[in-house]
């Protein structure tokens, strides 16, 4: 019994420093590409959400009451409150941010239908609305994909504007939409057809939206292909966007990794413009998602363009294993030991030591145990993993902790 819950107990600590592990390595890259970190509370006001249509589920959000009988609901997500955050700081009029998140978010649902906390780490630019602005962040998510390991993945790119002007043309009603958007989603064409046909809209509207789901791949190709479906000068502009963005993405040497993809139409009353959503091979679910979503702000008081994405720290974990790319780098503390009249040398390297960034750990000396380390004996004696070594210097310290570690 004792074993096994020393089993677990170990387990839970390895799954916790391979998760530190990813998160460290996100942080410092969103930091390189010049965006600071922020927090917001884990319990926000209910009435942010409920006054927000159309974004989160608000039958999944879980809520609590406050001794006042205020709602409120553990954060379901990162974007609503940092833009929140940034629309109602009065010192930031017109400029660009740069933030980042790491926190938990609140009320996805697992497959048994159960709730379930899970972590986000998301990087949002506020105040730019150009197209260097859209090609910064996906470049920021394939950098951050290459940091963790990953070497086969593609990030498909879309454009809201472009089948939302095509909805608009097609003046559908609420559960005609829906499930066009599921038939684009799930490219099946064999049912798109009769559905398209039945609908009371022009031929050359049917055509346009039964091209959607196969305007996909090379983002040069695809552009070249949509020409052909441009029914207005707002579509003209949307393509053009996409061009220039796709434009500057070629300057960061990104296309390989990329795949334009127009039937990407998910969650289309929250973004405005370019939409992404990034795949690891062998992993059937989005490890991240993003997009442009500049009206959101608008519903806290301030017209702030944004554009930003959130990886799925824990999706993200499970591609990782799946793909092996976990390193064990579970070295063991380095432990010094040390006979009594020693202690106070044995606690000054420990010092030294730890300052160093090793993990140390110290400990009296015990006859007939087995000592692997460094055993401050008496008279000056240092000895590391059963062989006697000469110590004057915080070098030679250094150069013993390596040898008690396996380094070279």
């Amino acid at each position: 019994m004792r074993q096994n819950k020393e089993k677990l107990s170990n387990q839970a600590v390895q799954s916790y420093k391979i998760k530190s592990q990813l998160i460290r390595k996100l942080r410092t890259r969103f930091a390189t590409y010049g965006y600071e970190q922020v927090h917001t509370p884990a319990f926000e006001d209910y009435d942010t959400y409920a006054s927000i249509q159309k974004t989160v589920n608000k039958d999944e959000m879980i809520k609590v009451i406050d001794r006042s009988g205020k709602v409120l609901v553990l954060r379901p997500d990162g974007t609503i409150p940092i833009t929140r955050l940034t629309a109602l700081d009065r010192e930031i009029n017109g400029s660009e941010q740069r933030l980042f998140y790491i926190f938990n978010v609140y009320g996805e649902q697992n497959s048994n239908g159960t709730n379930k906390e899970s972590t986000q780490a998301g990087a949002e630019l506020f105040g730019n609305k150009r197209p260097e602005a859209d090609a910064e962040v996906i470049a920021l998510a394939v950098h951050t994909l290459k940091e963790i390991g990953f070497d086969n993945f593609k990030l498909e790119v879309g454009h809201a504007g472009f089948f939302k002007e095509l909805v608009d043309q097609a003046n559908l009603v609420e559960n005609e939409l829906q499930q066009l958007q599921e038939l684009i989603q799930s490219k099946n064409l064999a049912e798109m057809e009769p559905f398209l046909k039945q609908l009371q809209i022009r031929d050359e509207l049917q055509e346009a939206l039964y091209a959607i789901p196969l305007l996909y791949g090379n983002p040069q190709a695809v552009l070249e292909e949509t020409k052909a479906i441009i029914k207005n000068e707002r579509m003209q502009e949307v393509l053009n966007n996409l061009k220039d963005v796709i434009e500057v993405l070629t300057d960061y040497d990104l296309l390989e990794h990329l795949t334009l993809n127009l039937g990407l139409i998910n969650n289309m009353h929250y973004y405005t413009g370019v939409i992404f959503q990034g795949f690891v091979e062998n992993i059937g679910k989005p490890v991240l998602m993003g997009g442009r979503y500049d009206q959101l702000a608008e519903q806290f008081g301030k017209a702030m363009p944004a554009i930003g994405f959130a990886y799925k720290v824990d999706v993200v974990l499970e591609a990782l294993k799946q793909h092996q790319l976990i390193k064990d780098d579970n070295n063991p503390p380095l432990q010094i030991y040390y006979v009594p009249e020693e202690r106070r040398n044995a606690f000054s390297a420990a010092k030294l030591l730890r300052e160093q960034g090793y993990a140390v750990i110290t400990k009296p000396f015990a006859k007939n145990a087995q000592q692997a380390g460094i055993l401050f004996q008496s008279n000056g004696r240092v000895i590391v993993n059963g062989n006697e070594q000469q110590v004057e210097t915080n070098e030679e310290l250094l150069n013993l902790a390596e040898l008690a570690t396996g380094g070279v």
